[in-house]
């Protein structure tokens, strides 16, 4: 095996799929990238057994075969080597030989025998999409903030990709808060699949500026992610999400709208007299036009801040200042609404003009 490549781009791909390469007491060779040139197609590899990522890589010149070596080794190798070099990297048996100008290294490896096979999604039976990689980033960060990491409840773990009435929509709850976010329109195909938070991360942190469009494959208990020369296939959890369409509160007859960063003003503020009770915060409504959020009498003192809002009726209820925060961080426009409906009930927080992004926390008891 040889192949010939720019410090860069080897750098690049190798700090890319080095993250995943945690090797397990029983299987060591998880700590190796396998390094495969074939017909002049050269690819990097890593897994954890539940995750795969696949770079590949553009090289000036190669010659076949396959190799694996201990993947931070050769990522942190690589990074010290000047820029603008030429690297060649070249094996014979398990020996694997780097060089790049007045630099060489030999690194020992190991055949490619016992590294564990790769899953496949089967083209002909997948179900794709594709969307714009600037709007998958942001919808993913909106929604996962949701999810748990509660290992007990693995469904709660992951994002919900799933189909309703044609539109593919992302979701995640830890019981405590529900996001949705609808991400395609008009859709033929239906899917409903639970995708692990960890893989999803690892596909947000490979995402760089040159990406434009990402395409998304699932097939049976596989999903795989293509965006540019980089492929990450996951298993998909194996477990039922909740039916949390009913969850979304249909009837709260308290909404306010709000400005967004007036909101999350006074609630910054409000959680510094909360923190020894937990977080917790009093929102409540006065007609005709108060909105005021405020925390409970504590050892530290409290606080009692207010937004001139419109207001057709009188309500309180109480709420973890962070996941309102995390809510208020989530949303885009600069107008928001608030909806309740009494002290049990989930609160409801929408974007004024858009109805794509869904965030419900439940209420503390008071």
């Amino acid at each position: 095996m040889k192949i010939k490549v720019t410090q860069e781009k080897l750098s690049k791909a190798l700090n890319n799929i080095s993250r995943i390469a945690v090797g397990k007491v029983t299987l060591p060779i998880l700590n190796n990238v396998l390094i495969r040139v074939d017909n002049k197609k050269v690819s990097l590899i890593t897994t954890n057994l539940d995750m795969a990522i696949i770079d590949f890589l553009p090289v000036s010149s190669s010659e076949d075969g396959v190799v694996t070596v201990p993947a931070k080794l050769l990522a942190e190798f690589v990074s010290n080597l000047p820029k603008g070099e030429t690297i060649e990297i070249s094996s014979k048996d398990t020996k694997v030989t780097i060089t790049a100008g007045k630099y060489s290294s030999v690194i020992n490896g190991t055949l490619a025998d016992d590294f564990p096979e790769l899953p496949e999604i089967n083209e002909k039976n997948a179900i794709i999409y594709k969307m714009g990689i600037d709007e998958f980033k942001t919808s993913v960060n909106q929604v996962s903030i949701a999810s748990s990491n509660d290992l007990s409840r693995p469904a709660l773990t992951g994002v919900y990709f799933n189909t309703n009435k044609n539109t593919l929509a992302i979701a995640a709850t830890d019981g405590y808060r529900l996001t949705e976010k609808k991400l395609i329109e008009k859709v033929e195909s239906e899917v409903a699949a639970i995708v692990p938070s960890s893989s999803l991360q690892e596909v947000l942190r490979s995402i760089n500026d040159e990406m434009e469009e990402i395409e998304i494959s699932f097939n049976d208990d596989l999903v795989r992610f293509r965006l540019g020369e980089i492929e990450i296939i996951s298993k998909l959890i194996d477990a039922s999400f909740p039916d949390y369409q009913r969850l979304i509160p249909k009837d709260n007859n308290i909404s306010v709208a709000l400005n967004r960063e007036e909101l999350s003003r006074v609630t910054k503020l409000a959680a510094l007299f909360a923190r020894s009770v937990g977080g917790s915060i009093i929102c409540e409504t006065t007609t005709p036009d108060t909105f005021s959020v405020k925390s409970i009498a504590n050892e530290f003192g409290e606080n009692d801040s207010k937004l001139e809002a419109k207001v057709d009726k009188a309500g309180k209820v109480n709420l973890n200042s962070r996941f309102l925060l995390d809510a208020l961080n989530a949303l885009e426009e600069t107008e928001i609404n608030f909806s309740f409906s009494d002290h049990v009930a989930p609160i409801l927080l929408t974007n004024k003009k858009s109805d794509k992004y869904t965030h419900i926390i439940m209420p503390l008891s008071s």
